[in-house]
């Protein structure tokens, strides 16, 4: 038997594939097409304080080896996540990781709150990629101060593991990766989507611009990069990679640049089977190696 265990942050995985968020819901659609129970970890959808019903349609745009997405963070609010869709998470018995996003501190916080004593949460994933509307809209994970800020206040009323998520649209992600660990960041999870904008065609001269986040393969060899930087850095956290992995070749590429678990997450709308065949994958392809855990593999493969 290969051992494909990994722990991140205290989270203690069967193996390091997991869902990003966003892209898995909150697993009711996925039960029908994968065994959840299978995963390393579930990944929610963005949980926001209050029930968002996010813009309106079209909202998608498919572009080259990629999509772009401006949702907008629909979702049922945390009380309603905690009520209902946590109940039902349970019952696969794997991590439940919720992402949290918010537009103040404040808000964060409060949501952290709400979800400190639920049984089956494992952790939190915060999204600091959300615009802090008191201070012009800027995201919290595009300056350091505010990104650490954010961060210090979630960990200072909640012992759950704190997995930041950081935005790729900066121009030193290391910085940030700095801050958010010296403010009490467990983990990081990188990259969020890149923004960008295209227009969607609705028909002979008819046609919506959209602006939103770009994700799928076309991000993968920035996201690689991004994640190796921080690696580098050495800032004594696990790394959680992300960012346009479609098959077990592009997930290992991020384990060998310094990941220590992935995300799956445009590749769920192509594949809905696609984690389990990457994690069938990885065990194979480790064993075949002479490795007999993930972490003997993570040790030898490191670039």
């Amino acid at each position: 038997m290969i051992d494909l265990s990994v722990d991140i942050a205290g989270i203690k995985m069967q193996n390091p594939i997991m869902p990003a968020s966003g892209t898995f819901g909150y697993g009711e659609e996925m039960e029908k097409f994968i065994d959840v129970s299978k995963l390393g970890a579930v990944v929610t959808k963005g949980t926001t304080l209050e029930p968002r019903h996010g813009n309106e349609q079209p909202r998608i745009c498919e572009t080259q080896a990629g999509i772009i997405n401006f949702i907008g963070l629909q979702n049922p609010g945390v009380r309603e996540v905690v009520e209902s869709k946590i109940p039902f998470l349970r019952k696969f018995e794997v991590p439940i990781i919720v992402n949290i996003s918010g537009g103040s501190v404040e808000e964060y916080v409060k949501i952290a709150v709400i979800l400190r004593d639920v049984p089956g949460v494992a952790g939190l994933e915060v999204n600091i990629s959300c615009p802090n509307v008191k201070h012009g809209g800027v995201a919290f994970g595009q300056d350091p101060k505010q990104a650490g800020k954010i961060v210090g206040a979630l960990r200072n009323c909640t012992t759950l593991p704190l997995i930041v998520k950081l935005t790729p649209n900066v121009t030193n992600i290391v910085a940030i990766g700095e801050a958010v660990v010296e403010a009490g960041a467990d983990a990081l999870s990188l990259v969020n989507t890149f923004k960008a904008r295209a227009r969607i065609r609705l028909g002979p001269n008819k046609g919506k611009w959209i602006e939103g986040g770009l994700s799928g393969p076309c991000i993968m060899p920035i996201a690689l990069k991004q994640v190796s930087d921080l690696a580098k850095a050495d800032l004594g956290v696990p790394i959680i990679g992300i960012g346009g992995i479609s098959c077990l070749g592009d997930a290992l590429d991020f384990f060998e640049s310094g990941a220590d678990a992935v995300q799956i997450g445009t590749a769920n709308f192509l594949d809905p089977t696609i984690m389990i065949q990457i994690i069938d994958g990885l065990r194979i392809y480790i064993g075949k190696r002479g490795f007999a855990s993930f972490q003997k593999y993570l040790q030898k493969n490191r670039t």
